[in-house]
């Protein structure tokens, strides 16, 4: 959105904000030092990454368990049936089903943030990929949402697990939880992604590999850390 088309409140804001790069924890205070609005707004983080995205071999895609979690409890779906479909829904999940689940989303139902599978459900669910792949839901082994162990796969992203992936331009971003987070919680949560991404780097990938970095909340400009 262009910065004539912003908030007053968006704009005063901006008027304040450095392009310098700040250490994260001084990156972290400048972000909650905005004034707030009548919601507690979710901090992300956004990284830009030295890779191909065109590249099988330089995608970067997986989940992370944050240190404080995210602030919100994500509604999570599995695939699975019997036993398995059992074990999901007394593990929490929003809604469980095989062929009439698949049906569900087909027809256009996407009230929910994760979908879980059971291996044995990929050959319907492979079906949902135009539906869920461009909803960056879609179940997938690399984010650990392909699982025999359903049932602990929805306990762990119904408390927060987050999935990312890059995009077409090689950022991936994740929410880091809410902006009346503790400032140490904020920290830890980034450092832990940043951390997990620098694990990830591609063998093949030469030079830069984190090229920038920054934080933003809902409503206010974005900061950059210092990398």
């Amino acid at each position: 959105m262009r910065l004539e088309k912003r908030s007053k409140r968006y704009k005063k804001d901006f008027a304040a904000f450095t392009k310098e790069a700040l250490p994260l924890a001084d990156a972290v205070k400048k972000v909650q030092s905005w004034k707030s609005v009548k919601f507690n707004q979710t901090v992300e983080c956004v990284v830009h990454l030295g890779i191909d995205p065109r590249q099988a071999d330089q995608a970067i895609r997986s989940a992370i368990s944050l240190p404080h979690g995210i602030g919100k409890t994500l509604k999570v779906i599995c695939f699975a049936d019997g036993a398995d479909a059992e074990a999901a829904k007394a593990a929490g999940a929003f809604e469980v089903g095989d062929v009439d689940l698949v049906k569900k989303v087909q027809d256009g139902w996407l009230d929910f943030d994760v979908a879980i599978a059971h291996p044995k459900m990929m050959g319907q669910v492979g079906k949902l990929g135009r539906v869920l792949g461009p909803q960056g839901k879609m179940p997938s082994p690399k984010s650990g949402t392909v699982t025999p162990k359903v049932a602990d796969a929805v306990r762990e992203f119904a408390a927060g697990k987050v999935e990312f992936r890059n995009d077409s331009g090689g950022n991936v971003h994740i929410p880091v939880g809410k902006i009346d987070f503790e400032a140490d919680k904020l920290v830890d949560n980034i450092q832990a992604f940043v951390d997990t991404i620098k694990k990830m780097r591609p063998s093949v990938v030469k030079g830069t590999y984190i090229k920038k970095l920054c934080i933003t909340a809902t409503m206010s400009p974005s900061v950059e850390v210092a990398l």
